[in-house]
């Protein structure tokens, strides 16, 4: 699919997929992070132990926080709309890009402040 030559709306729907996998890598590098350090961290301080349930129930709501971040992915349409009133790729491309780092940073940020908490 060329790009450059598409609608706005034909190219946050193209690229929705792209974002989705980095929500769902980052979350499984959250993920992976939060039972590392959380043997390090949390367990010299109080009970730490990663339970099936656990494991079911916090992906469940990482999975709710992906809804959530696909409506703010939305906006980016939006945006796009609103202020790309040339059709510029680089400026879509620098909102998808500008967006998609942020959402992929906050699992990460999020468990390393958690960690940061309790340390």
């Amino acid at each position: 699919m060329n790009t450059e030559d598409v609608s706005a709306e034909e190219w946050w729907r193209f690229n929705r997929l792209k974002y989705n996998k980095g929500l769902i890598i980052a979350g499984f590098i959250a993920f992976l992070l939060y039972c590392a350090l959380g043997e390090i961290i949390i367990a010299r301080h109080e009970e730490f132990e990663e339970t099936i349930f656990e494991m079911i129930f916090q992906g469940g709501l990482y999975f709710i926080m992906i809804l959530i971040a696909n409506i703010f992915y939305s906006l980016g349409c939006v945006i796009d709309k609103l202020f790309n009133t040339k059709n510029s790729h680089p400026f879509r491309e620098r909102l998808f890009a500008l967006g998609y780092w942020f959402s992929v940073s906050l699992p990460i940020i999020f468990i390393l402040y958690i960690m940061a908490i309790h340390y």
